[in-house]
């Protein structure tokens, strides 16, 4: 299998009420260390999530799947993480959080073209 890389993925998950367990994933985050590459993609699907909790946060929602991205794509938008390289931004996405929005497990592959398989994930585990 030349030309291709492994890569690691977790997905974004938003849990609103903790204690009840029950999640939607919204988001997938891959990152490829032979490319250093980093990248992540939303899609919050605001009618179920408010199937799961009325009175969720949406607009907190949205702007913590926001900071996701921020953090992916480096730059002033990163905030302290900006300077950091594009493993470490990734270790630090992934760590366990017990906030609504939090990363899944992670899992690992093989791809040629990591910017396409964080579209490619998310069309297949998000949407």
């Amino acid at each position: 299998m030349t030309g291709r890389d492994v890569f690691e993925y977790a997905l974004v998950r938003v849990v609103p009420r903790i204690e009840r367990g029950e999640q939607i994933n919204a988001g997938v985050l891959v990152y490829c260390r032979a490319k250093s590459f980093l990248g992540a993609r939303v899609h919050l699907d605001e009618t179920r999530l408010a199937c799961l909790d009325a009175d969720v946060d949406m607009d907190g929602v949205r702007a913590a799947l926001r900071g996701y991205e921020a953090i992916c794509a480096g730059g002033d938008m990163a905030g302290q993480a900006a300077g950091e390289d594009p493993g470490r931004r990734f270790r630090w996405l992934t760590a366990p959080r017990s906030t609504i929005v939090q990363p899944g497990p992670i899992h690992t592959g093989l791809t040629a073209d990591p910017e396409r398989e964080v579209d490619r994930l998310l069309d297949l585990l998000v949407r």
